[in-house]
């Protein structure tokens, strides 16, 4: 598949793996809403960036999973739970169970030790917890993208990677195009979604190989 294909493929595995719940979509809504605005806040406030995206952003975008999402049999795509997370692209529940569970380290590691170990200058340790903290959420968020890209590479390939990445980094803006009417739904009752869509086309050459990022 060429890039802008994969791409689709991903997105698609990404909606139709992992989103089947209005909840679920509509947290991500949210999510994707925090996510704009802090790629807006890092120009202009980067503390205040890495805590919306932290703590709003992604806290919204994981209860959605870990709690709305059903974990039984795939009716709609005749495939296990089981299936799903292990062609996982990105990040599958254990992988973001590790991932998580770093976040909520960092803070508790700056209490006991303000310079993370001599990785943050005294200068930056004089700003305070909450900077110090925001400067290592934000080495946490790049660098688990940036760790599982080079996986990728070794794994499925080096356009794999790339394209994982591109959705990663596009998903905010993607994911408030799709889950828009989210609400609509809501106040409708109409709890999952069934994937026929606008949205429900199998890309070229789909095998249920791609699935689900961050």
């Amino acid at each position: 598949m060429k890039f802008r294909e994969e791409l689709h493929k991903q997105r698609w595995d990404d909606h139709r793996f992992y989103h089947h719940n209005r909840v679920n979509q509509f947290l991500h809504l949210l999510s994707a809403s925090c996510f704009v605005a802090s790629y807006y806040l890092i120009f202009v406030d980067p503390v205040a960036a890495v805590m919306v995206g932290w703590l709003l952003a992604m806290v919204l975008r994981q209860i959605g999973h870990f709690y709305f999402e059903p974990k039984d049999f795939d009716h709609v795509n005749a495939v296990s739970h089981e299936y799903k997370e292990s062609v996982k692209v990105g990040y599958n529940l254990r992988r973001k169970v590790v991932l998580l569970s770093i976040w909520v380290t960092v803070p508790i590691v700056l209490l006991i030790n303000p310079s993370f170990f001599g990785f943050l200058s005294e200068a930056q340790v004089e700003e305070g917890l909450l900077y110090t903290t925001a400067i290592l959420w934000l080495f946490t968020g790049l660098g688990a993208v940036v760790f599982r890209t080079v996986q990728l590479f070794f794994i499925m390939g080096i356009q794999s990677g790339l394209v994982w990445a591109t959705k990663i980094l596009t998903d905010p803006f993607h994911d408030i195009k799709i889950y828009h009417r989210s609400p609509w739904y809501l106040a409708k009752g109409d709890m999952y979604d069934d994937m026929t869509d606008w949205y429900a086309q199998v890309p070229v050459g789909d095998d249920h190989g791609a699935a689900k990022g961050m």
